[in-house]
Formats: structure tokens, C-alpha cells, sequence
């Protein structure tokens, strides 16, 4: 099931928390590559692609090699980037827990994602307003911007229930094109595909990288607080 993968995946996003940054080495010979990390091996050194430890993209280099390292800039922060949610004045509307819950539980249910895992991203997105509005222009719950709410056949993203199917449908698509990596799908819902696809992870993105991990963090304090109500 694609809970197991999505709980998998955060297990090992906990052990390997996302890099701070970029960073720019220059060789010896001229040539130069941006990488997630580096790690000595010996007399070498292992330039990653990624974060990942586990990332076997690398390019490996004898140390003495190595004649400058710079931190890469964050690049300008894309439009897709949802910027930190501001309230519409017409703002009243609320959800209880329980209706919540059930729409929650409804979209989980029909494309095979936790229920927690689409609370964390309301929480991080919109922190449960209903009428939230970012500065970029995303709106309700899951934060959707006009443009993917209207492919999503999203009429009114204002709608509770309409806005979580079509951020959950969203979701979907991010994951399935991710292969069940929940930290790309994040990163790409936050910064989209193109910017993930560009740095072949999550971006470089100060935002995305926080964002990413504050979905993750909500999300294991939501796994922990049930295991802790089960008795476990």
C-alpha cells in the first residue's frame, strides 16, 4: 500500500534530514560541479548529487584536486512557491474536527494516501483556514493555485471539499511521478515539478527545504500521538 511507502519514506527522511545547501567546487582541471555534499573517502572525495546518503549519483575526485568550494546562493524564489499565508478579509468560514477528519479520511481513501499525511500538508499549507489566500494567490486548505485548480476541475477552491479533492488529487500525481518519494511529491507541490526535476531533488530552496520538513515533522508528531493513544 502506498501508506507503507509514504511511512517508509519518512522513517528515512528522519535519518537523513535534507542539506543545508548547495555548494560550487572547482577543480584543478577547470571543471566545476554543484553538489547536495561531500564526503572523504579516503584519499578521495565523493561530490553528491543529492542529499540522500544513500545516493549513489556521485562524481569522486582525489582531494588534492579540489581548489575551491562556495556555497550556492538560494536562486530567486519561483512563482509557484507558496509565500506564507495571509487571511481574506471574508474569511470566517471553519471546519470542525470531525468534518475535517471526514474529508480528510474521504480523498486518503480514494487515492491511497494517509489520512495524517494530507492533515500535515493543510496544516503547513493553510494551518485549517478555509479561506486562506497566500501572497502568490493560492487559495483554501490545500493552497491551489487558480491555474492547477482549474486542471483539477476545482470550481470553487473555497470549498472545503472541493479543495482537498483537488489538492489530494494533486498530491497524487506528484507521487505517482515521484515514485511514492514523499519528500520530492513535497517539494514539488510546494516549488513544482519543474523546479525538483531541474535540481533532480528538493531544491535548493531555503522555503521548500522548511516546508518539506515542517510536512514531515507534523506528520510524525501525528504517527506518534496515535501510537501513544493505542498504548504502544
Amino acid at each position: 500500500m502506498r501508506v507503507s511507502a509514504v511511512w517508509l519514506c519518512v522513517l528515512a527522511m528522519i535519518v537523513c534530514p535534507l542539506a543545508c545547501g548547495m555548494e560550487h567546487v572547482t577543480l584543478k582541471n577547470g571543471f566545476a560541479v554543484d553538489c547536495a555534499r561531500r564526503e572523504v573517502v579516503g584519499d578521495k572525495i565523493r561530490l553528491y548529487l543529492n542529499s540522500a546518503l544513500d545516493d549513489a549519483n556521485y562524481f569522486e575526485v582525489a582531494a588534492d584536486d579540489v581548489v575551491r568550494v562556495e556555497t550556492v546562493p538560494d536562486p530567486p524564489r519561483p512563482a509557484a512557491v507558496n509565500t506564507p499565508v495571509v487571511q481574506a478579509k471574508t474569511a470566517s468560514a471553519a471546519l470542525t474536527k470531525a468534518e475535517m477528519h471526514q474529508m480528510l479520511a474521504h480523498a486518503g481513501a480514494a487515492h491511497d494516501i494517509d489520512e495524517d499525511l494530507l492533515a500535515s500538508v493543510v496544516r503547513a499549507e493553510s494551518g485549517g483556514q478555509v479561506r486562506a489566500v497566500s501572497r502568490t494567490g493560492a487559495r483554501g486548505l490545500m493552497q491551489l493555485m487558480p491555474a492547477t485548480a482549474n486542471t483539477l476541475g476545482v470550481k470553487d477552491s473555497f470549498r472545503p471539499d472541493e479543495n482537498i479533492a483537488g489538492g489530494t488529487a494533486y498530491l497524487d500525481e506528484l507521487l505517482t511521478r515521484y515514485h511514492d518519494n514523499v519528500a520530492l511529491a513535497l517539494a514539488a507541490y510546494n516549488a513544482g515539478p519543474g523546479a525538483v526535476d531541474r535540481y533532480h531533488g528538493v531544491p535548493p530552496y531555503r522555503e521548500t527545504r522548511a516546508y518539506v520538513a515542517r510536512v514531515i515533522r507534523e506528520f510524525n508528531r501525528r504517527k506518534r500521538m496515535a501510537m501513544t493513544a493505542r498504548g504502544q
